[in-house]
C-alpha cells in the first residue's frame, strides 16, 4: 500500500514580502501542535530569521537555525526541508522540495514576480496531483489575505 502523500497548499505571494506572508503561516502550524521546517535560501532564510522576531508586538514565534539545537526549535529554519526538529510541516521557499520527505503538509510559498520559482512551483503542484496529494492553491489578494483558487 502506498503512503499517504499529504497534502501540498501552493501560496502565490504578489503584494507582501516573503517574510510578511510566511510569518501567520507559521502562526497556523504551531496552533495546529505541529514542528516546522522552513526550507530556503541563506538570504531568505536570514531576513525571516530576523522578521519572526519582531513581526507582531503580540506574538512570539519560536524559531531557530540549522546548527543549534536543532531537535529542539518548534520552527527550524534550514537550507533543506529535513524534519531533524520532528516537524509535521515544511514551508518551502526559493523553489525548494521536500526531497522525498514525508510531511502532513507542505506549503510551496512562492513571488509571482519571480519566473524560475515560479516555474518550480508550478512542477510540484503537477508532480503533488500526480502522486494523488490533496492539493490547494491560494493567491495572495491586495490586503495580504488568500483567497482560494481552482
Amino acid at each position: 500500500m502506498a503512503s499517504d502523500p499529504g497534502e501540498w497548499w501552493f501560496y502565490h505571494i504578489d503584494h507582501t514580502s516573503v517574510p510578511e506572508a510566511v510569518a501567520p503561516l507559521v502562526e497556523k502550524c504551531l496552533e495546529k501542535g505541529w514542528r516546522v521546517v522552513i526550507a530556503g535560501e541563506d538570504e531568505t532564510l536570514s531576513g525571516l530569521d530576523r522578521y519572526l522576531w519582531t513581526w507582531r508586538d503580540d506574538s512570539f514565534l519560536p524559531h531557530g537555525r540549522e546548527g543549534a539545537l536543532e531537535d529542539r526549535q518548534p520552527v527550524l529554519l534550514a537550507r533543506e526541508a529535513d524534519p531533524r526538529n520532528g516537524a509535521k510541516a515544511a514551508i518551502l521557499l526559493d523553489g525548494r522540495g521536500a526531497a522525498g520527505r514525508h510531511f502532513e503538509r507542505c506549503l510551496v510559498v512562492f513571488e509571482g514576480a519571480n519566473a524560475d520559482v515560479r516555474a518550480e512551483a508550478r512542477r510540484q503542484y503537477r508532480a503533488a496531483v500526480e502522486a494523488g496529494a490533496r492539493v490547494k492553491y491560494f493567491q495572495q489578494d491586495p490586503g495580504g489575505g488568500w483567497t482560494a483558487r481552482t
